[in-house]
């Protein structure tokens, strides 16, 4: 028979500390587990906010994606499309004057004539400075207006229309009519031809005849001083169809223009 004394010592009332005591110390571990879980989910995400603080401060230099290095290389990609454009300039004006003199268009000087382009010296950098003027100007009022011009965006239509503009320069040396006021109609027709042809829009159109107007007023000027003229002039000292040339550069130069600004971001804001 079971005696009494194993039936006192097998009694849980005996191992009563014992087992709270390794109780609380198993409470004590989960706690502080627990604890430490706590911790470490806290901390991680200040650690992920303090590492990224300094990628988001505008403050870094044109290295970061800060409003300063934005600025940049905005300003960078001006130079650069400003550059191009005052080049195109500069060619256009050296082959059209060229094209003008030799059909006894426009008359320089005679020590001018006899230089290797038949051109005054000043005549490249004034229309490539114009060129670079007007083709950055295009998509600055196409940006301030809120219409973007998205009519024949390639380079093959630009390319066309540069085509259609030398042909229309070369007609008002080599086409002759019984009197300028004939040749005027015809070449203003070819004209508004290719704005419709390649550009349609009211801001292209706008500048356009602008552009013209300023332009035919300086050139009176220049005309007007003796820097140089033009042969049979019948609209104050110069040939009536030049605003019309003028207006299809200016739609020319502006269509090479907004290409060359075609995906390139605004220019950015500083807080």
């Amino acid at each position: 028979m079971p005696r009494l004394d194993d039936h006192c010592w097998s009694c849980p009332c005996a191992h009563g500390p014992r087992h709270a005591g390794r109780a609380r110390a198993s409470a004590g571990g989960l706690a502080a587990k627990v604890g430490e879980m706590i911790t470490s989910s806290v901390s991680r995400p200040s650690l992920l906010v303090a590492r990224a603080a300094p990628d988001s401060d505008p403050s870094r230099g044109p290295g970061g994606t800060g409003a300063g290095g934005g600025s940049a290389s905005w300003h960078h990609r001006l130079v650069q499309r400003g550059l191009v454009l005052f080049s195109v300039g500069v060619g256009l004006a050296l082959v059209l004057n060229l094209l003008q003199v030799q059909r006894n268009v426009t008359l320089f000087p005679e020590e001018v004539t006899a230089t290797a382009f038949s051109s005054a010296w000043w005549v490249p950098p004034c229309c490539g400075t114009a060129a670079a003027v007007v083709g950055l100007l295009y998509p600055c009022i196409d940006s301030h207006l809120g219409e973007p011009h998205k009519f024949k965006r390639e380079w093959a239509s630009v390319m066309r229309c540069v085509a259609v503009f030398v042909g229309i320069n070369h007609a008002s040396a080599k086409l002759d009519f019984a009197n300028n006021v004939q040749l005027s109609l015809t070449l203003a027709a070819l004209s508004l031809g290719l704005w419709w042809t390649f550009d349609r829009s009211r801001s292209g159109l706008g500048l356009g005849i602008t552009i013209a107007f300023l332009a035919t007023l300086i050139t009176q000027l220049l005309v007007y001083n003796g820097v140089y003229q033009y042969t049979s002039p019948d609209f104050l000292y110069i040939r009536s169809w030049l605003p019309c040339i003028f207006f299809s550069g200016g739609v020319t130069v502006g269509n090479i223009g907004r290409q060359l600004a075609m995906g390139v971001p605004e220019k950015p804001h500083s807080d």
